[in-house]
């Protein structure tokens, strides 16, 4: 189900929110982009956040501006998802705390060309993608069951279910990241636990520098991260199994054939992969 446009401002509703998924909201990928966004909207609510990532620095960065601006608490959790056993200790760090909303967001993508990347790369990104979400999902998905009431947000991406060429174990990922949060958004609605994902669209994050892309050379210009949440949390109080941002991502989304999203993609990555390929060629010879 698609989500309607959103207001680009952060939610508003009084107390009812609050009731249901708080007192605690747990943000993975907290440190900047779509999750930090994710972590100030939720604690305008009233929420207590938990913020976890990697970068310690930045996590407590925010939970104090968090803590001043709204009058919330937080805690910071420093995971690394992408490594076995990330979850489990998640869990643990959080064990005390009444969670009644959990935010899978982490995530990354690198463009490349399958048979020439290193495979234990490729895993250590699908851990992260995928199995991650999974764990997640069994493991807060049974605490909020438990619990009687709550809610999950799954992080995916746009274009992953159809495949995207120069990043296919990304897109795979994030593909049964999709196919789970829909199957669960049936599934755990009867334990009262309301699931969805965010099938996320180009987006003003620092994986689009990453990528090496020129957002004025992108066929659509990436959305704000706060434009996103907004209506990603908009969508998640309609009760929505899917939130895709952006009235132009949803119409491009429905009639553009699955083949031509591809081959575009596949333009636009190979472009960047060359432009790549001929800068590190540039630096060889001038360091030779």
């Amino acid at each position: 189900m698609r989500a309607g446009p959103g207001r680009g401002a952060p939610m508003s509703g009084g107390t009812e929110f609050k009731m249901k998924y708080g007192p605690w909201a747990l943000v993975t990928g907290a440190s900047s982009g779509i999750g930090a966004e994710f972590a100030r909207q939720l604690a305008a609510e009233g929420l207590n956040v938990v913020l976890a990532a990697r970068r310690k620095t930045l996590l407590d960065e925010l939970g104090g501006q968090l803590r001043q601006r709204f009058g919330v608490e937080t805690r910071s959790v420093v995971t690394d998802l992408s490594q076995e056993g990330a979850v489990d200790d998640l869990g643990r760090a959080v064990v005390d705390l009444d969670l009644g909303l959990v935010i899978s967001n982490a995530g990354t993508g690198q463009p490349g060309r399958f048979l020439e990347e290193d495979h234990s790369k490729q895993l250590e990104r699908f851990r992260l993608n995928a199995l991650a979400h999974l764990n997640i999902a069994y493991l807060f998905g049974d605490r909020l069951a438990r619990r009687g009431r709550g809610g999950l947000v799954l992080g995916g991406a746009m274009g992953a279910a159809q495949g995207i060429p120069f990043m296919a174990t990304d897109a795979a990922a994030k593909a049964l990241v999709q196919s789970l949060g829909e199957s669960l958004h049936v599934e755990l609605q009867r334990r009262d636990v309301h699931v969805m994902t965010l099938v996320v669209p180009p987006t003003e994050t620092a994986i689009i520098a990453k990528f090496g892309l020129d957002p004025s050379t992108m066929p659509m210009k990436p959305m704000s991260a706060r434009q996103c949440v907004t209506e990603a949390l908009d969508c998640f109080r309609k009760g929505r199994s899917l939130s895709l941002p952006g009235r132009l991502n949803r119409t491009l989304d429905a009639i553009v054939p699955a083949s031509l999203k591809r081959s575009m993609m596949a333009r636009m990555i190979e472009r960047t992969l060359k432009r790549k390929t001929a800068r590190g060629a540039d630096r060889a010879a001038t360091e030779r």
